[in-house]
């Protein structure tokens, strides 16, 4: 639930405050404060509180502050002056707090958190809309049924950090986007970020669906990137060990993440054994599907297949897939998370860790790290070591990763010194690994490991650790 601070005062704030109860759905909560009585509703819902006092007391206001972690600031006040003052006083306390203000004054905010909307060119634009052979706003345009929307992506969501061709869009598209009031040129290698103005266009009903999830902060993955995880088993080159461990760790995360449904494929079948075990375990739970390839078309083929049968939104793999580096790298192009499966039991992992490398990469996963710690209830360790004193400052970062937890409302552990990233690692037990995936983690390498610093190099190489691999854009975002 997100907590909204709205201060309302002036000749608009009565009918504001019946618009905002009216809109009320029970998702937020709000901090009212107001001025005179005349604008409190007759029935006051649960999730709403009110404070009566004057926005401008620079330590009231601050106590309303402090109580709560707001996700953002409404305001419509009677003055140039007041809005000015209660802008700075927010400022002061709150660096990034994003605020919405309703200006009749002609106010310059010099602030990318501050969206000021126009009272004056709002009204007139309703008056022009009425007039013959003017174009219209986008409500107005089409079947009138909402089929384009608008969608601001809050800090924290799920899409935030994600370039758009990751993100699955059936019966809906993005085509285009508003950035720092800006509308920018997209393309599939574009990354939106925190605050972006997205336009979609698609069917209203499941537009909605994703002005939902784009609105949320947690429980969500493996959307964007699809609703079901996969588990590709070929029974040629397993072991009857690495089968079971394999079947158990993909029902535990089929519990635990929000998927739709858990698709395991076996190709290439070997004993009556192993296909018996695999049926018995998975007969009974109505979220998993088994499909089996007798006709052994391979690899490629099965995952490109599947990939547009299934909507997949995660691939789980067994050590011994990542033997032909070649063959896997493919699945890269299909621009999800893949879950390496390691050697310790995924049920015993107790917490998240994140090596930390370098920011681009590590910035656009953000997001996927809470989501995917909330919902297998780990907590998360955050790596920031230096071993060979390298003079990149992570401190933004870092402070990046501090407001994330605070969205998410978990705890979360910084190790900041100079010891060997990957020797530190080592010696955690029950870890669940997040990196970005990227393409050279699929190139040959040297034997000798010494002639590489790259943590995330040298940590997919390792097999002990269940590592989740999640797609990121490896291009420079330049927009």
């Amino acid at each position: 639930m997100k907590k909204i601070l709205i201060i309302l005062d002036g000749i608009v704030a009565k009918r504001l405050m019946e618009r905002i109860v009216e809109a009320n759905t029970g998702e937020n909560s709000y901090d009212i404060i107001y001025l005179n009585d005349v604008i409190l509703p007759v029935q006051k819902p649960s999730n709403f509180t009110f404070y009566k006092f004057d926005p401008t007391s620079k330590s009231k206001l601050a106590m309303v502050l402090d109580k709560n972690i707001h996700t953002e600031v409404l305001m419509a006040l009677n003055t140039k002056d007041e809005m000015l003052n209660v802008i700075k006083n927010i400022r002061e306390h709150k660096k990034n707090l994003q605020m919405n203000i309703l200006d009749y004054w002609g106010i310059k905010v010099d602030d990318e958190h501050v969206n000021v909307y126009k009272g004056i060119e709002v009204l007139a634009n309703g008056m022009v809309e009425k007039l013959p052979n003017v174009p219209v706003v986008a409500q107005n345009i089409g079947l009138k049924q909402g089929e384009i929307m608008e969608i601001r992506v809050p800090f924290g969501s799920s899409y935030a950090y994600r370039y758009i061709g990751s993100i699955e869009q059936k019966e809906w598209k993005i085509f285009g986007l508003y950035r720092n009031q800006k509308m920018v040129n997209i393309k599939p290698s574009f990354v939106i970020k925190p605050n972006d103005i997205i336009l979609v266009i698609g069917n209203p009903k499941v537009l909605m669906q994703v002005y939902n999830a784009i609105g949320k902060t947690q429980g969500q993955f493996p959307m964007p990137f699809g609703h079901n995880l996969y588990l590709h088993l070929d029974l040629y080159l397993e072991t009857f060990d690495s089968v079971k461990k394999a079947i158990q760790e993909a029902k535990f995360l089929n519990q635990r993440l929000k998927n739709n449904q858990l698709i395991v494929k076996v190709t290439r079948p070997t004993t009556v054994d192993i296909m018996t075990y695999i049926k018995d375990e998975l007969r009974h739970h109505p979220s998993i599907k088994l499909v089996i390839d007798y006709a052994n078309i391979g690899f490629k083929k099965n995952i490109k297949e599947d990939f547009r049968k299934f909507d997949i939104g995660m691939i789980m793999l067994t050590q011994v897939m990542f033997k032909d580096k070649k063959r896997i790298s493919r699945v890269i192009n299909m621009k999800v998370p893949i879950f390496k499966i390691g050697l310790e039991n995924l049920k015993s992992v107790k917490q998240t860790i994140v090596v930390l490398n370098d920011t681009n990469s590590y910035e656009q996963i953000s997001p996927m790290i809470f989501d995917v710690s909330s919902q297998i209830k780990t907590k998360i360790k955050i790596f920031d070591l230096d071993p060979i004193g390298s003079v990149k400052d992570k401190s933004e970062l870092l402070g990046h990763f501090e407001n994330l937890a605070k969205i998410f409302n978990e705890k979360l552990e910084i190790v900041s010194n100079g010891a060997n990233p990957i020797r530190a690692v080592a010696k955690e037990e029950n870890l669940l690994q997040i990196m970005p995936l990227k393409k050279d983690m699929f190139e040959d390498r040297y034997s000798f490991k010494f002639l590489y610093t790259n943590s995330d190099l040298l940590s997919f190489d390792k097999n002990k650790n269940n590592q989740l691999l999640i797609p990121i854009s490896e291009e420079d975002d330049k927009e």
